[in-house]
């Protein structure tokens, strides 16, 4: 309920999500997970996995964006990306770096196919 009495409703603010787990002192720094960067399953959901990182081992069967993952979750990005540190450090998930941007061909080689086609 709001200060008014209220209760909370699809208009209102957004919701608030709290990922916690007991990570200990960490030797070295977590992996940078990018918006972009791929996130692969490297093993199933077992029993007493939390439910939001269940779903990302069943999603990620094959390479997906963490965008992609916050988007079909409808969580935050970042509420995703601690949900993927904790996969991570249990290496039950693996970030693989985005495919690069395809290199646009030359130019005089498309001029040169264009004049080719319409020679046919």
């Amino acid at each position: 309920m709001s200060a008014t009495g209220k209760a909370w409703d699809e208009g209102g603010p957004e919701r608030l999500y709290a990922v916690d787990r007991d990570h200990g002192p960490q030797p070295s720094p977590p992996r940078p997970v990018e918006l972009v960067s791929l996130i692969v399953a490297r093993a199933e959901p077992e029993p007493g996995t939390a439910p939001e990182q269940a779903a990302v081992l069943r999603m990620c069967q094959f390479p997906l964006s963490v965008a992609e993952i916050s988007a079909y979750l409808v969580l935050p990005v970042s509420t995703v990306t601690v949900l993927l540190a904790g996969l991570l450090e249990d290496g039950r998930v693996e970030v693989r770096a985005p495919v690069p941007a395809a290199e646009l061909p030359d130019p005089e080689l498309l001029q040169a196919v264009m004049h080719g086609l319409q020679n046919l």
